[in-house]
């Protein structure tokens, strides 16, 4: 089995005495996508940040590609990259430029010229930083962040902002980043963006990392089972409880909710068609990362 890449051991990280990264364990496999999920304030970058040395934790053991990022801060940086939350350039700088200038403080850079072309940013090369769209900014981003080549790379609330299309066009992004060799450690609040790409996810709430799994794994052990709804006018739809995938059934008036798991929505539609009631309305919900937070922690994810 490979080491991690990242070990992170009750993490502490105060500020004016007030702790923000409450004991965070956890570690990161070579090539995965890890997602920090939780509502902003809640310790995600201050986290994210003690992992690339850019602020010194006050409790706890670290280490990134076997390196303590305190005490080799300048030898960790030449192997990951990043695109911070507040990632910003001065409004005329030219993408080339930006390549070209970020190039040139990197020993052993990647051909800037070829990342222009690899992250369809050819067309651009003279067009200002003002002048871009969001997603062509977000590819700039990410460009620059594999200047160097990385092995690790960090994104902070990549795609805070963005249209649902640039959204889409930022996912896309982040998987050919993984595809290309490296590791992916993803900061975001958004429930879908983490369900979709993340290979396991640590929710954080409060500063505390509160469950770790892959999306999957979270939402059946804590997000209690998917929930088949229908309407009929049987009188009695007791029958449906010996079926071993149905945990619990509601039924008031015509309105029949079953919760369950497994393949319960064949099971269900199965056994209603064996009586011949065949209810237009059949429908699953299954539940999803927003569950299970809303179960773990008590409250909504804040937007």
């Amino acid at each position: 089995m490979s080491r991690p890449v990242i070990v992170c051991d009750a993490l502490q990280k105060r500020y004016d005495g007030v702790p923000a990264v409450k004991n965070a364990s956890f570690e990161v496999a070579p090539g995965e996508i890890f997602g920090l999920l939780g509502p902003n304030g809640t310790g995600k970058t201050s986290t994210v940040e003690c992992l690339q040395g850019l602020r010194h934790a006050d409790g706890g053991h670290v280490h990134v590609l076997g390196l303590d990022p305190q005490r080799q801060a300048r030898e960790l940086r030449r192997r990951i990259g990043c695109q911070l939350q507040q990632s910003a350039l001065p409004d005329r700088i030219r993408c080339g430029e930006a390549l070209d200038l970020f190039a040139s403080l990197t020993p052993g850079a990647a051909d800037w010229r070829l990342l222009l072309e690899q992250w369809g940013l050819a067309e651009k090369r003279q067009a200002s930083f003002h002048s871009l769209s969001g997603g062509q900014r977000q590819r700039l981003f990410v460009a620059l962040a594999l200047v160097n080549d990385p092995e690790i790379v960090f994104l902070d609330e990549m795609t805070t902002g963005l249209d649902p299309a640039a959204r889409r066009v930022a996912w896309d992004l982040i998987r050919e980043i993984r595809e290309r060799g490296a590791t992916v450690v993803l900061v975001t609040h958004f429930m879908d963006e983490a369900e979709r790409l993340c290979d396991r996810v640590a929710i954080m709430d409060n500063g505390r990392i509160v469950a770790i799994d892959t999306p999957r794994g979270l939402v059946e052990a804590h997000a209690g089972g998917v929930r088949v709804t229908f309407t009929t006018d049987l009188p009695d739809v007791s029958r449906l409880r010996r079926l071993p995938e149905v945990d619990e059934i509601v039924h008031e008036g015509a309105c029949v909710l079953v919760r369950g798991s497994g393949a319960v929505l064949a099971r269900v539609a199965h056994a209603l068609v064996e009586r011949g009631v065949t209810p237009c309305d059949l429908g699953l919900d299954q539940p999803t990362l927003e569950d299970v937070f809303l179960r773990l922690t008590g409250h909504e994810m804040e937007e």
